[in-house]
C-alpha cells in the first residue's frame, strides 16, 4: 500500500524541480490514478541521479559495505615504522640528470598499467599538505556504496597516509588492516616534486574507489576551502561537535567544471 504521507513527501521533492510546473497536471493525474506507479517512477529517477553523482566522483561500480577484515599483525612497541624508500621502485641514479617534467612522465608511464594510483605533486603544494598531515593526523572520508556511504578513516604518519574502513578501525583499533596506503616520496624534492604511489586492497576497493579517496584527501589537505578546513579542525580538535553528514554534503556538492 502507498501511504498518503509518502505521496506528499514525493510531491514535495518533485516541486523543487524547475520543470515541475510544466508537467504538474500529468503528475497530478498519475498520482491519483496510479499512486504506486507514480512512486515507482520517482524512485527510478532518484536512482538514476545517484548513479550520475557516482560517475562524477569517479565511482562507477559501487559495492556493499566492507566486511570486518582480519587484524594486521601486531608490531612491537619498540619497532618504529619507517616510510618506504623510492629506491625500491625507481633507480634514482637513472634520473639524476632528468628534469621534473621528464621524471613525471617516467612515473606516469611506469604506473599506467599497474593496479595502483599515482601522482606527481609540486613541492610547494606538498609542503602545505604535509603541514596539514601533522596538524590533522586523522580524518574521515565518505565512499559511495550501493546502499549509501561507507566511512573510510585515514591516519597520517610521516609521509604516509593509511586508510582503513571505519568499521574495521572500531573493531581492531591500531591493528585495523589498511585498504589503501598512500606514500609520498620526497627523495626528489630538490627537483621541485614529490612522487605519490597508492597501493590498495582489491578485496575492499577498486581503482576508481581508491582514486576517489585520494581525490578527497587532496581537496581537504591541499585546498583552501574554508568549509573543509573547518571540518578538519572540528574532527581533530572538537570531535564532539563533528557531524558525519557534513562530509557527505561536501561530497555531494562537488560539481564538474
Amino acid at each position: 500500500m502507498t501511504s498518503p504521507t509518502k505521496l506528499e513527501k514525493a510531491v514535495e521533492q518533485l516541486q523543487k524541480n524547475p520543470y515541475y510546473e510544466k508537467y504538474a497536471d500529468r503528475i497530478a493525474t498519475l498520482q491519483k490514478t496510479s499512486p504506486q506507479e507514480f512512486l515507482q517512477r520517482l524512485e527510478e529517477q532518484q536512482k538514476t541521479k545517484q548513479k550520475e553523482k557516482e560517475k562524477k566522483l569517479g565511482v562507477v561500480d559501487t559495492r556493499q559495505f566492507s566486511s570486518v577484515l582480519h587484524p594486521k599483525e601486531t608490531l612491537s612497541k619498540d619497532i618504529t615504522v619507517e616510510d618506504k624508500k623510492l629506491e625500491a621502485i625507481l633507480k634514482l641514479d637513472l634520473v639524476t640528470e632528468k628534469d621534473a617534467s621528464d621524471i613525471q612522465n617516467i612515473w606516469e608511464e611506469y604506473h599506467k598499467n599497474k593496479e595502483v594510483i599515482s601522482a606527481t605533486i609540486p613541492l610547494d603544494v606538498y609542503t602545505t599538505v604535509h603541514e596539514k598531515m601533522k596538524d590533522y593526523p586523522t580524518f574521515l572520508f565518505p565512499l559511495p556504496r550501493s546502499e549509501g556511504y561507507e566511512f573510510i578513516m585515514c591516519q597520517c604518519h610521516n609521509h604516509t597516509v593509511h586508510f582503513t574502513p571505519l568499521l574495521a578501525f572500531q573493531v581492531h583499533k591500531e591493528n585495523a588492516p589498511e585498504c589503501l596506503t598512500m606514500i609520498h616520496y620526497t627523495e626528489l624534492s630538490h627537483k621541485g616534486i614529490v612522487l605519490m604511489r597508492g597501493e590498495y586492497d582489491k578485496n575492499v576497493l577498486n581503482g576508481q574507489e581508491a582514486q576517489c579517496l585520494a581525490n578527497q584527501f587532496q581537496m581537504y589537505f591541499c585546498g583552501k576551502d574554508l568549509t573543509k578546513q573547518h571540518l578538519l579542525e572540528t574532527f581533530n580538535k572538537k570531535p564532539d561537535a563533528f557531524k558525519h553528514m557534513d562530509l557527505i554534503t561536501e561530497l555531494e556538492n562537488i560539481t564538474l567544471v
